[in-house]
């Protein structure tokens, strides 16, 4: 092994993981009525409120952002190595990003391992203020779901239950094709049939 090679980091995910979630495609239930995101599927509840966030130049979907419990949950799903995890190196450069711009972070133990507790300073916002974030990531089959929590989920017990119970419910479709790690798996709009075609 030559000294450049990256390191082969442990898996990062809850011992139940492959029952409770988040799911792989091959261990989910396929007749539960899924909204299918592409590299993610997500199940409908009472109360949620499901965005997807697009980048402006290549109009690509680049995160699912998930309205729930007064709260917001956006999900990525990242290619990842067979063997290895990217939830340790990937925390490690959050803390980097969020000291860059002023903040500060903690790292805790949370329902899905390792999370980061955020507070990153407001973009425009009066001096001093911040807002709370927390970073949650699961390392899945060839998969890494990386989620961020706002509002009152990063700081309310029940809120964040019920968003956690959220991100659970979550199913990761990595597909066959070759991807380098890192890669965001492809998502898409969800098809509407019953729109009417333009």
């Amino acid at each position: 092994m030559s000294d450049n090679e990256p390191i082969d980091y442990e898996k990062s995910a809850p011992e139940d993981r492959a029952t409770e979630g988040p799911l792989d495609d091959t261990e989910a239930n396929p007749v539960r009525p899924y909204i299918d995101l592409g590299g993610v599927k997500v199940l409908p509840r009472e109360g949620l409120h499901l965005r997807l966030e697009v980048e402006e130049e290549t109009q690509r979907v680049v995160a699912v952002g998930l309205d729930y419990a007064n709260s917001t949950l956006q999900v990525q799903p990242f290619a990842a190595p067979r063997s290895s995890g990217l939830w340790h190196e990937i925390r490690e450069q959050i803390g980097q990003q969020v000291a860059a711009q002023g903040g500060r972070v903690t790292e805790r133990d949370g329902a899905f391992g390792p999370e980061l507790l955020a507070e990153i300073p407001v973009a425009g916002g009066m001096p001093g203020e911040t807002r709370i974030a927390r970073f949650i990531g699961v390392d899945g089959p060839r998969w890494f779901l990386r989620g961020v929590i706002a509002g009152d989920a990063a700081v309310r017990p029940e809120a964040a239950a019920a968003v956690e119970d959220l991100f659970r419910s979550i199913v990761v479709v990595r597909g066959s094709a070759p991807m380098p790690p890192r890669d965001l798996i492809p998502l898409k709009m969800p098809a509407t049939p019953t729109a009417p075609t333009a």
